[in-house]
């Protein structure tokens, strides 16, 4: 008697074990159905997201394919201006850093030349001396010349 119920818990052991794996077997394969279809859809999605394979959509998908569009274009633009004003940002603080750099590096030239330190115009009053003095230095006067006949006044000088 002990040895049938021995063999009967085997053969059920084996029984189990064989129905589990068909039924682990059976879902794997559909777990693997439904990431065939689902990768599908997304490659279809993608398609339409680059503009191919439009045949086949209404009106209303068009539409909606649209909104997704512009809201997408809107977060990168977004992206860009925030990246670049980052680098604006550097960049003027490294033009602050040169300048100060530039500034430090001129008194230790004028101190090791000898000479007195002189006031020099730092970047921006620079550009805007030089533009004063452009203005103010130059002075002209209309004058209409015949080819060939001297000046208006009379000849060329």
């Amino acid at each position: 008697m002990l040895s049938a119920i021995e063999r009967y818990r085997a053969h059920s052991r084996e029984y189990s074990s064989s129905t589990k794996m068909e039924q682990d077997i059976e879902g794997g394969e559909y777990e693997a159905s439904w990431m065939s279809t689902r990768i599908e859809l997304i490659e279809a999605s993608k398609q339409k997201l680059l503009g191919k394979n439009l045949g086949s959509c209404s009106l209303d998908e068009l539409h909606e394919l649209e909104g997704k569009l512009e809201e997408s274009l809107h977060s990168i633009r977004e992206r860009k201006y925030h990246l670049l004003r980052e680098q604006i940002a550097q960049l003027k603080e490294k033009e602050r850093s040169l300048t100060k750099e530039n500034e430090s590096l001129r008194e230790k030239y004028l101190k090791c030349k000898g000479l007195a330190k002189s006031p020099t115009p730092t970047l921006g009053e620079g550009v805007a001396h030089n533009r004063a003095v452009q203005h103010s230095d130059v002075e002209t006067k209309p004058c209409i010349r015949c080819a060939g006949r001297g000046t208006a006044h009379g000849t060329y000088s």
